[in-house]
């Protein structure tokens, strides 16, 4: 079934991650992922199921013999998730980003927080976010690095 969609997922595969908003810590996690989250035109409750099903599938953690073989739970790692409509940048037409591929923040923030929603109800205990359209600092101690770019236009069609 094709998707003419593209939630995008930066996951980050981190030692530890914090996110603060003037000062404070508001999400703080230890090994695991930290996920910066993207919507876009079209995207809706269906794809973020799928993204969800597939974020909790990865096995991009290494097992005893340094292959990819883990997932999150297999580590019982930690999520945290951050909002972030810059991975929707395009800089086809110069040099300063346009964000018009982005979904708007009245449209996108429901489906960030149904997005986090379901990942505390899959893992309970286990997730920490940051805070829509605020202005945070995100520190992470990325292990590897290991970063990946999940778009569900690729994943799906």
């Amino acid at each position: 079934m094709a998707y003419n969609v593209a939630m995008r997922l930066l996951i980050q595969e981190c030692l530890n991650g914090s996110v603060d908003i003037d000062g404070k810590c508001v999400g703080q996690i230890g090994r695991g992922e930290v996920i910066f989250v993207g919507f876009t035109q079209g995207d809706d409750e269906k794809i973020v199921d799928r993204m969800i099903d597939k974020l909790l599938k990865l096995r991009i953690f290494a097992d005893e013999n340094g292959k990819t073989n883990l997932s999150l739970a297999d580590i019982d790692g930690e999520l945290l998730l951050v909002s972030q409509f810059t991975l929707y940048a395009d800089l086809t037409s110069g040099n300063r980003p346009s964000f018009v591929k982005a979904l708007k923040g009245s449209q996108s923030e429901p489906l960030y927080v149904s997005f986090v929603k379901k990942m505390e109800e899959k893992l309970p205990g286990k997730t920490r976010k940051g805070v829509f359209g605020a202005d945070m600092k995100v520190h992470l101690v990325n292990d590897g690095p290991f970063t990946i770019l999940l778009d569900s236009k690729e994943l799906w069609g």
